[in-house]
């Protein structure tokens, strides 16, 4: 017997057995919850007789289902107080930045305030989802926080989250590497970035060590040295919470660090679909008239393969481009030594406090043909429309390209 996935979510199902008077016990509906109730969001408000009702989306029910409620039959403060800052948001923003002066006698709300409100909660809901689904699918320990407190934006429909390379058919992105290093103690004179002729990239602080352009060789899955190996950093996924956050500028969706990262420590690996070069000017072509590439030339030792990330990826995918970045690529062996394939990684170049965002030059060295949701890099080989910079950087040179 085979099967596919329902693509359908929980609610949506509960919403169908409701509707047609079903019991799936499997999915929690049955003769006890069939008929239950429960405020999903608050979609309007009108006062009647000096009384307060709601009108309540129940979770789980049709929005055919919604009813009016007073204010006593309501135990949600948590959404009654969404419902208000909402509303006052909406408000703040038609008056352009000035005091607002709430009415508490407003007898019911506009339809445009009424209509904001039930896409501000709707998009909530939606958040909270995809950064359940983005937990649930990183292999870190540190957590994915989302927030948009810009505009109405939800989740990017057509993103898929990996926390590895996923290699389109044909391409091999494991050589059948069979040996490690003999280690007890690492490093040693045999050591994996010795063997390979390089020094070892960290140090007793585990914080990088080496210049931008030198590779990054860790001890891989046959060495004998376990998991505290201090040549085993960038395997490890990145040990920081970071928050997916949309930007204020029209640079789309953007990246920031919850917690302090001091300076030259790993932060987060990119990574993407593994594509031929062919592939990637094919695509690319495309990418440009709809100004969302996210093309990275893998250009180590030679330009044979490129990351597209813009489908496939991790929280990298979010980092947005500055002239004056927090971050810099280098490139990393682990369990494959092919010199055409190495993993992307993103280490800090200074401190970073909690709560900054984190960029990388989409020009340096390694990174070439990246792009934030807002078009705001294009790489200059693959350029046909100058595209200009908003990252704000006192050096900032204008233009992507």
């Amino acid at each position: 017997a085979w099967y596919v996935p329902c693509l359908a979510s929980l609610e949506t199902l509960q919403e169908l057995c409701r509707k047609e008077n079903l019991r799936c016990k499997s999915i929690g509906i049955t003769n006890k919850s069939l008929k239950s109730y429960e405020v999903e969001y608050l979609c309007d408000y009108k006062v009647e007789e000096g009384k307060a009702y709601y009108l309540v989306k129940w979770k789980g029910w049709p929005e055919s289902s919604n009813t009016w409620e007073p204010r006593k039959h309501l135990n949600c403060p948590l959404i009654l107080q969404n419902f208000l800052r909402d509303k006052n948001e909406y408000l703040s923003r038609v008056r352009e930045g000035k005091a607002l002066k709430v009415r508490n006698r407003v007898k019911a709300l506009k339809p445009a305030v009424a209509d904001y409100i039930v896409k501000k909660a709707k998009q909530r809901i939606a958040l909270q989802r995809w950064k359940e689904e983005l937990n649930r699918k990183k292999n870190h320990k540190a957590m994915i926080l989302v927030e948009n407190t810009v505009d109405l934006e939800g989740p990017p429909l057509d993103f898929y989250y990996i926390n590895e390379y996923k290699p389109a058919p044909g391409i091999n992105v494991l050589n059948g590497i069979t040996t490690g290093c003999e280690c007890a103690d690492c490093p040693a004179e045999k050591c994996c970035p010795k063997e390979a002729g390089f020094i070892l990239a960290y140090n007793k602080r585990k914080k990088l060590k080496i210049q931008p352009g030198l590779p990054i060789y860790e001890c891989n899955s046959y060495c004998r040295c376990g998991p505290d190996c201090p040549n085993r950093i960038v395997q490890k996924g990145t040990p920081y919470s970071l928050c997916i956050f949309r930007t204020n500028n029209g640079r789309g969706w953007g990246v920031k660090t919850l917690q302090k990262i001091k300076t030259n420590s790993f932060v987060m690996e990119y990574v993407g679909e593994v594509i031929t070069s062919e592939e990637a000017e094919r695509r690319g072509q495309l990418y440009d008239n709809q100004g969302n590439t996210y093309l990275f030339d893998l250009d180590y030792d030679s330009d044979e393969f490129t990351v597209d990330a813009a489908r496939y990826g991790n929280v990298s995918h979010f980092v947005n481009h500055s002239c004056d970045p927090n971050l810099q690529v280098f490139n990393v062996f682990i369990d494959n030594l092919d010199l055409r394939l190495p993993r992307i990684a993103l280490f800090s170049t200074r401190t970073i406090k909690a709560g900054e965002e984190l960029t990388f030059d989409y020009q340096m060295k390694g990174s070439i043909d990246l792009t934030s949701d807002s078009a705001e890099g294009l790489s200059p080989s693959k350029k046909r429309i100058r595209t200009v910079c908003k990252c704000g950087a006192v050096c900032c040179r204008g233009y992507l390209n």
